[in-house]
């Protein structure tokens, strides 16, 4: 079904990818099947949202805190972000995205770096939609990044206000999200774009991601567009 562009499009959409793992025990499968159709899932989820006007797509792929899981499934996750940003960014690329990632580089394997600085140039000029790719990611410590940001500026207490803090942010071209998705079931942030999210709304669906279909988006976003947005006036 289409959705009809009335203006009530959200310019940014969130999505927190969750419940892979329990996807592939449902199925019987080992925990790298589960991401790997999670990872499946994304570009229906990416093309239908972008082509049905949405600008900005933040996806939560990996978090500061999923550096604690088994080694074995860490290891599952960081190849296919390799895949992503060495092999997949061409179709993305080809398809007219643009991809910036937000997140710590702390920790991160070199060549991933390597990657992910490559990635962004080759797509850096696609106008199709952003791909706000969240990897190594937590809110609060974006939030930190930026404060200490603004103390190598040298910039005065006076000087911080809400939009000089919006600038010392990960790529502060990224809006704020109008609509942030969680699937899974669970009702929580985890973190995820803290400071994006002062006035998001929220939607939590009751399927795993790898269950996530061009249908599904379309359905987010007919919701989405039922609601009334305040912002506490």
């Amino acid at each position: 079904m289409q959705i009809q562009d009335d203006g009530t499009i959200p310019i940014h959409v969130g999505f927190i990818l969750d419940g892979n793992r329990r996807w592939a025990k449902k199925h019987g499968l080992p925990t790298y099947e589960g991401h790997l159709a999670g990872y499946n899932a994304l570009y229906d989820v990416i093309e239908a949202a972008s082509d049905a006007g949405v600008r900005y797509i933040s996806l939560y792929t990996f978090s500061t805190q999923n550096w604690n899981r088994a080694e074995e499934e860490v290891r599952g996750i960081m190849r296919l972000i390799r895949r992503l940003f060495k092999t997949d960014i061409k179709r993305l690329v080809n398809d007219g995205y643009r991809v910036v990632v937000l997140g710590s580089r702390d920790g991160v394997p070199a060549d991933i770096i390597t990657f992910i600085d490559e990635a962004e140039q080759k797509s850096a000029a696609g106008t199709r939609a952003t791909l706000a790719v969240c990897f190594n990611y937590g809110g609060q410590e974006e939030i930190v990044r930026a404060v200490r940001t603004l103390v190598e500026q040298k910039m005065s207490s006076s000087d911080i206000t809400l939009e000089t803090f919006a600038q010392a942010i990960d790529h502060p071209e990224v809006p704020p999200c109008d609509l942030i998705v969680r699937t899974s079931g669970e009702q929580r942030l985890s973190d995820f774009m803290l400071w994006r999210s002062a006035y998001s709304e929220f939607l939590f669906l009751d399927k795993f991601w790898p269950e996530m279909t061009k249908e599904d988006v379309t359905d987010i976003l007919k919701e989405y567009q039922q609601r009334k947005r305040r912002f506490g006036g």
